[in-house]
């Protein structure tokens, strides 16, 4: 028995058989091609740099000091100079290594990083030598899943890293590395079902052009919000910066890593920021389009090569919380990173996706904006009391939680073996002083040479 297939429509009708726009992709020249793909790798390249330094002088001026200052104009240079002194130092390998994984496993890291970034929009259709091309190196029907693809390969470097190193720190930093980018990677993709609800695409250049005129970080600011709290844990940026924990694992899962491949662990970790702030630019904050309130008095804004520069000024946005962030914030304990992952993000995302989904089906179905505003009340007032119920079952969590702690106080004041270990009684005298009124040592004799037993010692 056959059953005939039809194209699947979501949001306004919009079928995901085939995707309109990406006729555009495919046909350039090869060398308009190689044009680009060198661009971007130039682009992340100076990104990375860049943001080095960015860190450094932006945390220490709010720290109230210079940063680096020495080499270059103002410090600018300091970056290329680090990267040249680590990959000139001695590679050391340790000799208990499995050796294969762990050179491999910085590679496994770097290379997902770099592709993820060919399905970004930077810009319209413009004229590139002669040739109308889009700024974009490729599009796919389903390129947001690429992106998620990539960032979820990319985290098998860090747990391979760890394992290959045959020690327990470096061990220990993949282990939480993988259980904490599964967590957020999760709730990540959570936040982009409600922009391909809304969108009716998957593809990042048709969502950068549903987003007019109003950007998706308004119509779904929570996604949005959710969205800017996991690409911090899935760049193991602080305050998520659990899988390296210097303070606890000395330096996690790079711990055995030394020159090149500790450079690239860093490369690696960059180029994800920039993939992910470049993402969040075109999933919820209109891509490469102007601003609303310049569009309003310039009609050409959205024009020629000038939308490539409103995608950076955003872009640089993005990029300055990350720094922002680091510099603010303290790095959490893990309980309460997989708390936050698992019990709230999650929870939080599943509902809105229900509301954004029951929205669009009210919507596509040509119910009345009374139906619909009515539906969407009585939904926002049953999350509501669900929201109270929770808090106030946590409430009472935390009281029993705190008189059942006060009970073992008590317990362990009123006998010192309870819960079988040996502890003195909290009331007990100072034990030096006891000793001393009961058995006083003797007197040293006088300085005579010899050396004589001391009694009651």
């Amino acid at each position: 028995m056959s059953i005939p297939l039809t194209p699947l429509t979501v949001g306004d009708g919009v079928s995901l058989a085939a995707e309109p726009g990406l006729e555009a992709f495919g046909s350039d020249p090869w060398w308009i091609i190689l044009i680009k793909a060198v661009a971007i790798f130039v682009f992340l390249m100076l990104c990375v740099l860049m943001m080095i330094m960015a860190d450094r002088k932006i945390m220490g001026r709010m720290q109230q000091r210079h940063g680096p200052n020495r080499f270059g104009p103002w410090g600018l240079l300091q970056s290329l100079a680090d990267g040249v002194k680590l990959s000139l130092k001695e590679d050391l390998i340790p000799r208990s290594v499995d050796k294969v994984v762990y050179i491999a496993a910085p590679m496994v890291s770097a290379i997902p990083a770099f592709i993820a970034f060919a399905v970004i929009p930077i810009g319209p259709e413009v004229s590139m030598f002669g040739v109308q091309t889009r700024l974009q190196l490729t599009d796919l029907p389903v390129a947001v899943l690429l992106v998620l693809a990539t960032a979820s390969i990319g985290v098998y470097g860090i747990v391979l890293a760890g394992w290959s190193s045959r020690s327990p720190y470096p061990l220990l930093g993949g282990l939480r590395a993988s259980a904490q980018v599964i967590s957020y990677e999760i709730a990540m993709g959570l936040s982009f079902v409600a922009v391909f609800i809304y969108s009716g695409t998957l593809s990042t250049s048709g969502i950068v052009e549903a987003q007019q005129p109003v950007w998706f970080a308004i119509v779904l600011f929570p996604s949005f919000v959710i969205y800017l709290i996991t690409m911090v844990g899935e760049t193991n940026r602080l305050p998520f910066d659990l899988a390296e924990g210097e303070g606890e694992l000395v330096g996690g899962f790079m711990t055995e890593y030394s020159s090149m491949k500790f450079t690239m662990f860093f490369l690696a970790e960059y180029v994800n920021m920039v993939t992910v702030a470049a993402l969040s630019v075109t999933l919820f904050l209109g891509g490469y389009h102007a601003p609303p309130p310049i569009t309003m008095f310039w009609a050409g804004a959205n024009e020629a090569w000038w939308p490539a520069l409103w995608w950076l000024l955003k872009f640089m946005a993005v990029m300055f919380m990350f720094i922002w962030l680091r510099g603010s914030l303290p790095r959490v304990r893990y309980d309460q990173l997989m708390q936050l992952g698992w019990k709230i993000l999650i929870p939080v995302q599943l509902v809105w996706i229900t509301a954004v989904a029951v929205l669009r089906v009210l919507r596509n179905e040509g119910y009345s904006p009374v139906v619909t505003g009515t539906v969407v009340a009585v939904f926002f007032v049953a999350i509501l009391a669900a929201f109270l119920a929770w808090g106030r079952a946590a409430e009472r969590r935390r009281s029993e939680e705190a008189e059942e702690n006060a009970k073992e106080v008590q317990a362990m004041r009123e006998d010192p073996m309870h819960g079988g270990f040996p502890v003195p009684p909290m009331n007990a005298p100072h034990y030096g002083s006891s000793v001393a009124a009961e058995e006083p040592r003797t007197t040293p004799p006088a300085a005579t040479g010899k050396r004589e037993e001391v009694t009651g010692a």
